[in-house]
């Protein structure tokens, strides 16, 4: 909201906001006609009562003032009257400066609440600290629901309440250290992210395991691996996402697996799980390669036994939030959460991944100087799956038919070498992101030799080219965080079958791609490409098991907005089911 000197201004709760709007503007307008008491000026404290004596006389006038500029408006001077100099002029000023501020003042709520998203991010945060969180070049899809906005609120109260070294974290840890079964119920109970896999990965389910912790009511803590902290800011107001260095298990992360005792797999398998005795940590396993007891976790009747856990310590490379959406417990609640389906990570990766100064900075000098002045931006993710390098002529054709087939590059001229055109041209700026340099390289010199046949001009442009995938270097990981929001800047969106790293770049901008079909034998697909019925990542290893029948069922054909996905047929992703066709 509005402040005065810089300090919030809290209105009631029986103050509706365009009440307290109108009075910032009537504040606003006074300071500026110099009708407010100087002492509101330079700090915020209770006012004095000659304060508030003059700011009521100071009402009264502007009160006057807009009475007699009504007067002016509704019953105006005849030309003549304009014309010979009178005391009308310094108030037909007095209106114009109205108009002026009222408009500014205007202008100032709209770019609050952009500067907040819709209310999506919370207000509050040192601004310096983390320069990408307020400064967006790109807004939402759509409006987030307001039971998402107030159900962030509170959970970033409950964060502050249960998060490191709090009151009830100790309390937690401490009988965590002990060992044993929990004799009682914890105040606070906890979900711990494992660091594990590529990061697109781990951005993608990092936003599943919050998404979780949200229904369940559980506090999301994050495992910093080798680089998180260099890559993230925290997302949440005045308390640490990070899991702490002393937390008990940390040396015993990597030992994690399915078999190990406290997996829930491995425990509803060995019988090991009953209503009488609560653990004190369960484990689970729910990347690629868990087998039918660990994906019992997407079951109601598990969920019971899983909610009176203190600690659940998550391990995945999966998307999982589809399977989630299949919950019979949990659909209210989404639906009042996300009533489009398909907004799930474009809201929460933009409420939880604001990339850290080093990265945005490679952001945004990257964006000024390449892509901020193109009339549009097209970006295009090349991910190839091959155990050779490449480039790949069949790769190449691919991208060269979806991109000129569907329109959203220009052909080129063979037989012209220059372009008669009147006026300034319009240019597409085209963002290149591969391991590799051949592709770029490719597309560039095209648009360098040849002229286009609709005059436009081309610009293509590369950041990087690191010729594999590093997944434990620093630098290697902040160029392709930049390099995915980059992406997710574009206006048009060309992604890789199968890629964690597309999903990314697509649920952050808001955009359906054009998806490339995963070639075979090296041949260029034909059709080389389609579009995204949703701009959702795929869940690539969902489970296919009715939970109520006990049976073996496809989990594509359940609900409307659950379907398989454009580039992974036995995938899963969520579609908005008003839309679907």
């Amino acid at each position: 909201m509005f402040s005065w000197c810089g300090c919030v201004a809290k209105p009631n709760q029986t103050t509706p906001t365009r009440t307290l709007s109108h009075s910032v503007t009537a504040l606003v307008v006074m300071k500026k006609l110099s009708l407010l008491p100087s002492d509101l000026d330079t700090k915020c404290s209770t006012p004095s009562l000659m304060s508030m004596m003059g700011f009521f006389v100071a009402s009264f006038v502007l009160c006057s003032v807009v009475f007699s500029v009504s007067i002016v408006l509704r019953d105006p001077p005849s030309d003549a009257a304009l014309h010979e100099p009178s005391s009308l002029a310094p108030l037909l000023q007095i209106t114009q400066t109205l108009r002026d501020l009222v408009n500014e003042t205007s202008d100032s709520v709209e770019l609050q609440q952009d500067k907040l998203l819709g209310g999506l991010l919370a207000d509050g945060f040192d601004e310096k600290s983390c320069l990408s969180r307020y400064h967006f070049h790109k807004g939402l899809s759509e409006k987030p629901s307001s039971y998402l906005i107030s159900r962030l609120r509170k959970y970033e109260a409950q964060h502050k309440q249960c998060g490191p070294y709090t009151d009830s974290y100790n309390k937690t840890v401490e009988q965590l250290r002990s060992g044993g079964q929990f004799t009682e119920s914890s105040e606070c109970k906890y979900v711990v992210w494992i660091s594990f896999s590529g990061l697109g990965n781990r951005i993608l389910t990092l936003a599943s395991a919050f998404l979780y912790a949200l229904l369940t009511n559980r506090v999301l803590l994050v495992d910093p691996g080798a680089d998180m902290v260099d890559l993230f800011c925290e997302p949440f107001p005045d308390s640490s996402w990070l899991l702490p260095s002393d937390f008990p298990l940390n040396a015993q992360f990597n030992n994690f697996s399915q078999n190990s005792d406290h997996c829930y797999g491995k425990m509803l398998k060995s019988k090991a799980v009953t209503d009488s005795t609560v653990a004190s940590f369960v484990y689970l396993h729910i990347a690629h390669d868990y087998d039918d007891h660990d994906k019992l976790f997407f079951c109601d009747e598990e969920q019971r036994f899983l909610q009176i856990v203190p600690w659940l310590i998550m391990k995945t490379d999966n998307y999982f939030v589809p399977s989630v959406f299949l919950m019979p417990s949990f659909e209210q609640e989404l639906n009042d959460l996300f009533p489009n389906k398909e907004t799930v990570f474009h809201f929460l990766s933009r409420y939880l991944f604001h990339p850290t100064n080093s990265v945005w900075g490679l952001v945004v000098r990257y964006y000024q100087a390449y892509l901020s002045k193109a009339d549009e931006r097209v970006g295009i993710q090349i991910r190839v799956f091959d155990t050779e390098p490449g480039p790949f002529q069949h790769v190449l054709d691919q991208i060269l038919a979806c991109t000129l087939k569907k329109n959203i590059l220009p052909d080129v001229n063979h037989q012209q070498d220059a372009t008669n055109s009147s006026g300034i041209p319009k240019s597409k700026a085209v963002l290149m992101t591969s391991l590799n340099s051949g592709y770029f390289e490719k597309v560039r010199d095209m648009y360098w030799e040849y002229p286009t046949v609709t005059g436009e001009v081309v610009g293509v442009y590369q950041p990087s080219h690191e010729g594999y995938q590093q997944t434990q270097k620093q630098m290697h990981n902040q160029k392709a965080w930049a390099e995915m929001y980059l992406l997710s800047l574009t206006d048009v969106l060309v992604t890789s079958s199968w890629s964690t790293f597309g999903y990314v770049a697509q649920g952050l901008g808001g955009l359906k791609p054009w998806i490339l079909y995963k070639p075979e034998n090296r041949t260029a697909p034909d059709p080389p490409c389609r579009r995204a019925m949703s701009m959702e990542p795929c869940f690539h290893a969902p489970p296919f098991y009715d939970c109520k029948a006990k049976r073996g069922t496809d989990t594509g054909e359940l609900v409307p907005y659950v379907r398989h996905c454009e580039d992974m047929s036995w995938g899963l992703k969520l579609v908005d089911s008003d839309s679907y066709r």
